[in-house]
Order: structure tokens, then sequence, then C-alpha cells
């Protein structure tokens, strides 16, 4: 597994293949197979494979997001908050575990952060995307992976880019 984490790499651009129903089908498996904090599994995810959403959604905030409107899939990640008030950890290991499942699959990923993030100074990214998608309230964006088949390659890492003094052992 510690070679999947060393090859994945954010991808910002995506070619048109189309990702296949069986991928995409095993990537949702892996959302839904993350762990929650007292099995309450506040998470919920949106697949959006229409361009012209995907399009809308990349304006969602000034700054990060405007790939998604050459992207072909994104899925949004958000909590019921009504559910659990940790749904916010519980949301971002169901977002890893979509970036590492595509991974594995072949494809790319980027995270697009959006929960304390603003559409403009009126509104929040949450509540713009809410409108586009038609959610409930009491779910709210935690953020947005982008996802399919990488157009290039980036280099992956080695043990050389590990911060190994981050590590502490018995104290800091």
């Amino acid at each position: 597994m510690l070679e999947l984490f060393y090859k994945r790499r954010s991808i910002r651009k995506f070619t048109d293949t189309p990702i296949e129903a069986e991928k995409l089908e095993r990537i949702l498996q892996a959302a839904l197979l993350a762990p929650s904090s007292k099995s309450v599994y506040p998470c919920e995810f949106i697949l959006v494979d229409k361009k012209e959403i995907n399009e809308k959604l990349s304006t969602c905030k000034p700054h990060g997001a405007s790939f998604l409107r050459n992207t072909a899939y994104s899925i949004i990640v958000a909590g019921d908050t009504n559910k659990s008030d940790v749904w916010i950890e519980d949301c971002a290991i169901a977002a890893t575990f979509i970036q590492l499942q595509a991974e594995q699959e072949g494809l790319g990923t980027c995270w697009i952060q959006i929960r304390k993030r603003e559409y403009n100074e009126e509104q929040s990214a949450t509540s713009y995307i809410r409108k586009i998608l038609k959610m409930p309230t009491n779910l709210q964006v935690l953020a947005i992976i982008a996802v399919g088949y990488k157009d290039g390659e980036k280099t992956g890492r080695d043990e050389t880019h590990l911060k190994k003094e981050k590590i502490h052992r018995n104290q800091f």
C-alpha cells in the first residue's frame, strides 16, 4: 500500500476518456467502506458526471476550483450535521478513501476544499453548491474530489520526500 501513497499526486488536468462504470462503482464502494465514528455514517456522496454541472461547480470559490470546468467527473463529499458532530473527520476519511481507490484504478484526483470557503462576500461555497445540486440545508460540503484519467503523469515521491523529523516518540 505504501507504493500507492508514494505514487499518488494531485491531478488537475484530465483527458476526456470516460471512466468505466465498474471503476466508479469501486471508488464509491471505497467511500462507503470508510470508517465512521460510532458507525453513524454521516457522509453523503454526489457523483457529478454532467459537464454543465461541473462547469457551474468550477465557480464555487474564487480560486482552486476552476479546473472543474474541464473535468468529466467529480464527487461531492458532504456530511449530515444532524447525524454527527464529527462529520468533518468522517468525510475527510471517506474523501481520502476515494482518492486512494481512484489511484488504484489508474485514475487521478484532486481535493477541492469547500468547507470554510466563500463563493463571494455574501455566500459560502457550500450554499452555492447546495443550490446547484438541490441539497438539503443539514448537509455541509467538505470537499469536491475531481476524478478522471490523467492528462500526463507526475513523478511520484520517494523516501527522500519524507520529513522524518515530524515523528516524535513518547514526547515532543
